[in-house]
C-alpha cells in the first residue's frame, strides 16, 4: 500500500471531517470511543455474524473478525480473496472479502459470485437505509471495479425492527435487503476525488474545521469534547439548539461563549446558559420551589435500567427494543422519611414480566395498595424513556395493562422544571441528570461507583452477567454494581428536589 494507505473507514472520515481524518491518522491517541460507541462497535460484530449464518457455506476471509487483523493478516486476506476468485468459475460466498486499489483497501461483508456475476451486500445494524451507506458502498464498488471484479448490483442489508425472535436461534427474516445499485453508481465516479482529497488533506497540516453539523452527522466524532475545549473556556458550541447558530457565531469570530456580546442570542434557553456562563453564577427562577412543592405526597421517584439487542436473545423480543432489566424506587413521605425498592434480573431469563410485577407493588398499583402506600406521583426525569417501557410492558402484558397505565397517568417529569428555571456554568449546555446532579449535591458522584457509572456501562455489565460463561461470583459482583448504580440515579433525583425546595 502506498503511503498513508487508506481503508473505507478513513475515506469515510475524510467525507465528515478533514480534521477527523487528519488526527486519526497522524494523532491516533486523541481516538477515544467511549462505552456507547464501543457497544455499537460490538452489536456491529453480532449483527455480521448472524448475517453470515444465513449463507451457509460461505468462506470466512482472514478466518479473524473485521478490525482485529493485523498488516500481515490483511497481505494473506487479498492474497486468499484473490486465490478464491482466480481459482474456479464455480459460484461463491465470500466473508470479508478483502480488496485494494491504489492503497484503498476494502473488506467487503457479503460477496457473491453466482452464475458468473458478481455482487456484494453491505450488513448494517441500522433499520434503515441511510444517505451515508451509499457512500460507504460506493467506495467498495470502485475499488472491487478497479481491480476487475464487474459488481452488478449492490445491496444493503438492515435489521427489520418488526422482526419477533421466536427462539431457537431462529434469525431467518432478521434482516430486510434493499437493492442500492442506482445510488451507488451515481456516486462511483466521485471516489477518485474523495480519495486525492484525503491523500491532500493527509499530506498537510491539521485542517482548522469549526465545530458545526458534521460532528454529528452521519455519527457523533470522537473528537467532539476535544475540539470544543476552547483552553478550558465554554465553547460557542455548548449552546443548545440548531448547529447553524454554532456555524454562525463562528463565522462572525466568536469561539468563546463569554465573548458572545449581549443581545446577539435570542433563545430563552441560550439567553440563560449565556448569562450564567459569563456572570460565573447559577441561574435559578425562585417559581422552582413552589412548582416543586405543590407535588403531593408519597412521592415515588423513579427509575428504569433496559438493554437493547441488535440481535434479540428472548423469544418474543424485537430488534434494538428497550426491555427493562432493573428499577430503583426511592419513597418518600410527607415527614421526610425514605424508603428504597429495588428490582433486578441477572438469571439471564426474560426479567420483563418481573420487572412489571414488582414495579406495581413498589408504586402502590400491585392490586392491594401495594407493600409502600399507592396513589402518590411517580417522579422520573425525562418521561417519555419511562411511559414509553410501561407502555410496552403493557402491551407486552394486557392483563397487567390497567395497573400500568396508572402508573403512566401518575408520571411527574422533573426535566422540564429544572430546564425551565436553572442552569449551572458546569453544566456545560446539558440539562442531563449527571451534568445537573454536581451542581447541587456535589457529593453523590457517580466516579466513586465501581464500573458501572452510565446507562451504557449498566448495559455492557448486564450483558456480561447474564453471558453463560460469566462465574456465579463475577455475577454478584456485577449485580451489586448495578443496584448502587441505580439507586444513585433515584437519590439523585431526591436530593436534587430538596436543593430546589
Amino acid at each position: 500500500m502506498t503511503a498513508y494507505g487508506l481503508s473505507k473507514s478513513r475515506l469515510m472520515d475524510g467525507l465528515q471531517c478533514p480534521k477527523l481524518l487528519w488526527v486519526r491518522v497522524h494523532e491516533p491517541e486523541r481516538i477515544i470511543y467511549g462505552a456507547d460507541t464501543e457497544r455499537i462497535f460490538a452489536m456491529g460484530h453480532q449483527v455480521g455474524a448472524v448475517a453470515q449464518s444465513l449463507h451457509p457455506g460461505g468462506v470466512l476471509i482472514g478466518g479473524a473478525e473485521r478490525g482485529r487483523l493485523t498488516s500481515a493478516d490483511l497481505r494473506a486476506a487479498l492474497d486468499e480473496t484473490r486465490d478464491l476468485l482466480a481459482g474456479s468459475s464455480d459460484d461463491l460466498a465470500l466473508f470479508e472479502a478483502t480488496f485494494e486499489h491504489d492503497g484503498v483497501l476494502v473488506r467487503t461483508d457479503l460477496f457473491f459470485r453466482e452464475h458468473g456475476d458478481c455482487r456484494f451486500t453491505e450488513v448494517k445494524a441500522s433499520t434503515a437505509v441511510k444517505d451515508h451507506h451509499a457512500r460507504d458502498a460506493a467506495i467498495q464498488t470502485w475499488v472491487l471495479r478497479e481491480c476487475g471484479v464487474p459488481i452488478a448490483r449492490v445491496s444493503l442489508s438492515h435489521i427489520d425492527n418488526t422482526f419477533v425472535y421466536a427462539g431457537d436461534g431462529d434469525y431467518a427474516g432478521l434482516f430486510v435487503d434493499e437493492d442500492i445499485s442506482v445510488a451507488v453508481d451515481e456516486l462511483t465516479p466521485l471516489v477518485p476525488g474523495w480519495v486525492g482529497r484525503a491523500r491532500e488533506i493527509l499530506g498537510g497540516e491539521m485542517p482548522p474545521v469549526p465545530v458545526g453539523r458534521q460532528c454529528r452527522d452521519p455519527y457523533v466524532c470522537p473528537l467532539l469534547d476535544w475540539c470544543r475545549a476552547c483552553d478550558g473556556d465554554v465553547h460557542v458550541g455548548y449552546l443548545p439548539g440548531g448547529a447553524r447558530l454554532v456555524e454562525q457565531l463562528q463565522e462572525e469570530g466568536f469561539t468563546r461563549l463569554r465573548d458572545v456580546p449581549a443581545g446577539r442570542l435570542t433563545g430563552d434557553l441560550q439567553v440563560r446558559v449565556w448569562q450564567a456562563t459569563v456572570g460565573g453564577r447559577p441561574r435559578v427562577d425562585p417559581a422552582i420551589s413552589a412548582e416543586l412543592r405543590a407535588i403531593g405526597y408519597p412521592r415515588y421517584y423513579f427509575d428504569f435500567e433496559t438493554i437493547n439487542f441488535a440481535v434479540p436473545v428472548w423469544a418474543g423480543t424485537r430488534p434494538w427494543q428497550q426491555l427493562p432489566t432493573q428499577f430503583s424506587c426511592h419513597v418518600e413521605d410527607a415527614d421526610g422519611r425514605l424508603e428504597h425498592v429495588v428490582f433486578l434480573d441477572v438469571s439471564g431469563e426474560p426479567p420483563m414480566r418481573a420487572c412489571a410485577e414488582a414495579l406495581l407493588e413498589a408504586l402502590g398499583e400491585g392490586g392491594g395498595g401495594g407493600s409502600v402506600g399507592g396513589g402518590g406521583p411517580v417522579l422520573v426525569y425525562h418521561a417519555p424513556f419511562e411511559a414509553t417501557i410501561l407502555r410496552q410492558l403493557a402491551e407486552r402484558f394486557p392483563d397487567l395493562a390497567g395497573r400500568l397505565q396508572a402508573v403512566v397517568d401518575r408520571i411527574v417529569d422533573l426535566l422540564p422544571i429544572v430546564k425551565r428555571n436553572y442552569y449551572h456554568p458546569d453544566m456545560r449546555g446539558s440539562w442531563s441528570l449527571k451534568a445537573v446532579l454536581p451542581t447541587v449535591a456535589p457529593d453523590l458522584d457517580y466516579g466513586d461507583l465501581d464500573e458501572v457509572q452510565d446507562g451504557v456501562l449498566a448495559q455492557v455489565a448486564y450483558e456480561e452477567a447474564i453471558a453463560p460463561g460469566t462465574s456465579a461470583d463475577r455475577r454478584e459482583t456485577i449485580r451489586r454494581n448495578l443496584l448502587r448504580y441505580c439507586e444513585r440515579d433515584t437519590l439523585a433525583m431526591v436530593r436534587m428536589v430538596e436543593y430546589f425546595q
